[in-house]
């Protein structure tokens, strides 16, 4: 099956089934690009296609619990340990060339333990949207970065975090709320980023005493896709593949943070990043944005060669941001001699 320039194509191992969109020549530098919360390969589409018509050979898997990916029912199968060897098997079908490796949300996190557990499968790391954590992406290295003049710790404990705090005390409420209407769920998820809300406190933080994201409804309110994010078609893709799926196996990500610590703290030099990394902050981003707060320190401190820009932006900047977003990249490619 053929999308666009964008090939679909599975790859198969004893413990697990990887579905990933192709384009690019296969001979040409590999790309490859991991998604977040709660996306597809698809949310890549601008990406893949301006690098792979440059000459990379871009990839982007559907991640573990997505589309058309295995997804397995056991929470404990979804900790970075056995996301992370779910790329490595793929990055070893694909040839085992050393990669840049892009990521945004989720993905990101799954870059970064990649480039920390196994090096020398990367080129360069580009993270978007959230930073790299040496600790790893959990509650425990999370909170104690709150900015709390925005967040009081009495009235916000977990500060931002409180929905993914929500997950591990209400997981099947959670995921129900989100299931009653797959639809709308993720029109009312992918919103564009507000200048005006960066110093407001989010709606995230406070996901606990409404009682669930979407509060008393526990379903999503009737609300119409953002086409200029998403194009029809995929988000119609976006959709069908939660119709068929549902929310549960992607919300699991957030239930292993005591493994993924111990596995963060297993990976050679505590961490430390030699390799070139961009990390890519969007201003509007009132959950991850690194500007202004402590979010950014533990990055700053485990990479030696960081680049940081910035895009006007909110948190979903693969699709808000699509072409500022190649180009920031493509300048890093640039400037560290890694086109």
């Amino acid at each position: 099956m053929t999308t666009s320039t964008l090939t679909s194509r599975f790859y198969s191992t004893p413990r697990h089934t990887t579905h990933y969109l192709e384009s690019g020549p296969a001979d040409g530098p590999l790309m490859i690009f991991l998604h977040g919360w709660p996306e597809l390969s698809l949310i890549w589409r601008a990406q893949i296609e301006a690098f792979a018509a440059q000459g990379w050979h871009c990839v982007a898997p559907d991640m573990r619990g997505y589309g058309g990916s295995s997804a397995p029912s056991d929470i404990n199968a979804y900790t970075l340990a056995h996301i992370v060897a779910d790329m490595a098997e793929l990055h070893d079908h694909l040839g085992g060339a050393p990669a840049i490796w892009v990521g945004h949300d989720w993905g990101s996190v799954v870059a970064g333990e990649l480039a920390a557990h196994q090096p020398q499968r990367s080129r360069g790391v580009v993270l978007v949207s959230v930073p790299y954590f040496p600790s790893t992406n959990a509650l425990p290295t999370l909170v104690p970065l709150v900015d709390r003049t925005l967040y009081p710790a009495d009235q916000y404990p977990d500060g931002q975090w409180d929905y993914y705090r929500y997950y591990n005390t209400h997981f099947a409420s959670a995921v129900a709320d989100l299931d009653t209407d797959k639809a709308a769920s993720l029109a009312s998820i992918y919103r564009r980023g507000d200048p005006a809300n960066i110093s407001k406190v989010t709606s995230n933080a406070e996901v606990t005493r409404k009682g669930g994201r979407f509060g008393e409804a526990h379903r999503a309110p009737p609300t119409r896709p953002d086409l200029a994010l998403w194009p029809q078609a995929d988000f119609a893709a976006l959709v069908r593949s939660f119709e068929e799926h549902g929310f549960r196996a992607p919300c699991a990500w957030y239930l292993n943070d005591d493994a993924n610590i111990d596995y963060a703290h297993r990976a050679p030099d505590g961490g430390r990043l030699s390799l070139p990394v961009l990390f890519v902050n969007g201003d509007y981003d009132p959950m991850n944005t690194i500007k202004g707060n402590r979010l950014g320190d533990p990055m700053r401190a485990a990479c030696a060669d960081l680049s940081v820009t910035s895009l006007p932006g909110g948190h979903w900047l693969p699709v808000e941001c699509k072409t500022e977003l190649v180009e920031a990249i493509s300048t890093w490619l640039l400037g560290r001699k890694l086109g």
